[in-house]
């Protein structure tokens, strides 16, 4: 990456009573550099804040430019926060992976809906998935410099030609040789494995996970987890007829299968090691595992146990927070995928519990996606106004923010909360988590 293509760090937010606050930066400014560098991206920021003695070359909201210097405590945040984590630019995705949903998405939508990273920087950050495919000789040599660790890999197949065949890139055969770069540079990944029937299930399915617990050996795993995934398919990829998506059946075999295998990983690592994603059991119609089978949820970002967690964390907080009667009666209807439908009727009958509180639950799928089956987060603005229309909302519609944009009261169809809630003609409101929910069914 040139030093000219790097953009000044761009300041969205100033920490109140922080060192930045204190000197003056506002919203707008934008750091040059950091001790006479140029930070690529949030990794750099963090590393060379970290000093005592900090000269910063600054552009404010007018363009004019200031020069600061700084004397701190080691490691000691200045309290600035940015637009975005890469200063350099989003290192873009060269595969054409035939279950990519960025690929499965309409024309038409906004911008960012479009934009392939295969980039390490947000995997280290913020947990996203990367190939490996896409990285330079130089960017290698900066995961081990820096320790960037753990990083999150999609493998999807361990044997050569199926991950090509799955990537669609020839440099995806590299896998067990990158893996063990990272074996031989004492740094760690968590892997996902994303399963298309009939192209990389049954023993290649096997074979992928035999050969990353192979690398999950000694004080210092290369491999610390793996994550079992069903792969998710709209009507709008691009090849109806390559993949076909996961039924009930497949869902029960890849259960049975990563199960015994499980056991296998127990006997030899003391960890299930391997991990089913919630959706299998939801697809498959099973009962998922009890909390103690998920031991620190290390595939959370996977939608491993991420139901079991919601479920402990609502009946937790429930006893601590619901009244055992509101003064008023309301009545909310409560929209979900229909994925979680079973496993989220106990939540509405202890909600129920609450005199003059009355919760609707409506579980629905996505006609948008073509999905006979959804979870919440791909639930459309499209898709509530035309499953939902007519109805009697009560007080009005409990919408989870999964199905919103994180900055933004948008679906990922680019409809807004507000036009929804107009055609729908009823409140809407945006719950955040566990608490949120409760305390806005019984707010006065």
């Amino acid at each position: 990456m040139s030093v000219s293509t790097i953009k000044p760090a761009q300041i969205c937010h100033v920490v109140p009573d922080s060192i930045a606050a204190e000197i003056g930066f506002e919203a707008g400014d934008a750091i040059v550099s950091i001790n006479g560098m140029k930070p690529r991206d949030l990794i750099d920021y963090q590393f060379l804040c970290a000093d005592e003695y900090l000269e910063l070359e600054v552009l404010d909201a007018k363009g004019k430019s200031h020069h600061l210097e700084i004397e701190k405590d080691y490691d000691e945040d200045l309290g600035l926060e940015f637009d975005n984590a890469l200063f350099d630019g989003l290192i873009q995705c060269n595969n054409r992976c035939p279950f990519c949903f960025i690929d499965q998405q309409p024309p038409g939508k906004r911008q960012s809906l479009y934009l392939k990273d295969d980039d390490y920087r947000l995997s280290f950050l913020y947990g996203s998935y990367l190939t490996l495919t896409n990285l330079t000789e130089r960017e290698w040599q900066r995961i081990n410099q820096m320790r960037l660790s753990p990083l999150f890999v999609s493998v999807h197949a361990t044997e050569p030609e199926i991950r090509r065949q799955l990537l669609k890139n020839d440099r995806a055969g590299e896998i067990l040789t990158q893996l063990q770069w990272f074996a031989d540079h004492r740094l760690q990944i968590h892997a996902q494995v994303v399963v298309c029937p009939g192209i990389n299930d049954g023993p290649h399915l096997e074979r992928t996970l035999r050969d990353l617990a192979e690398f999950h050996r000694g004080d210092l795993p290369a491999v610390i987890s793996a994550a079992v995934v069903p792969v998710g398919l709209t009507r709008f990829r691009p090849n109806l007829t390559e993949l076909s998506p996961v039924d009930q059946a497949k869902a029960q075999e890849v259960i049975a299968q990563v199960t015994a295998l499980q056991a296998e990983f127990r006997e030899r690592f003391q960890t299930n090691f391997a991990w089913l994603a919630d959706e299998w059991f939801l697809i498959a119609r099973a009962e998922l595992p009890p909390e103690s089978h998920y031991e620190d949820y290390p595939q959370l970002g996977n939608g491993v146990g991420s139901i079991r967690q919601f479920i402990r964390d609502f009946l937790n907080t429930a006893d601590e927070t619901l009244p055992s009667a509101i003064a008023k009666p309301k009545h909310f209807t409560w929209v979900v995928g229909n994925a979680v439908e079973q496993a989220f009727e106990p939540l509405v009958a202890r909600l129920n519990q609450v005199e003059n509180l009355t919760i609707t639950l409506a579980a629905l799928n996505s006609d948008y996606w073509g999905q006979a089956i959804t979870v919440t987060g791909l639930l459309t603005g499209e898709d509530l106004i035309k499953k939902l229309a007519g109805r009697d909302f009560g007080d009005g519609i409990l919408l989870p923010t999964v199905m919103l944009k994180h900055d933004e009261a948008k679906f990922l169809d680019d409809k807004t909360v507000a036009e929804v809630a107009i055609a729908l003609e009823t409140p809407i409101y945006a719950v955040e988590n566990v608490l949120d929910l409760m305390n806005r069914c019984c707010q006065d």
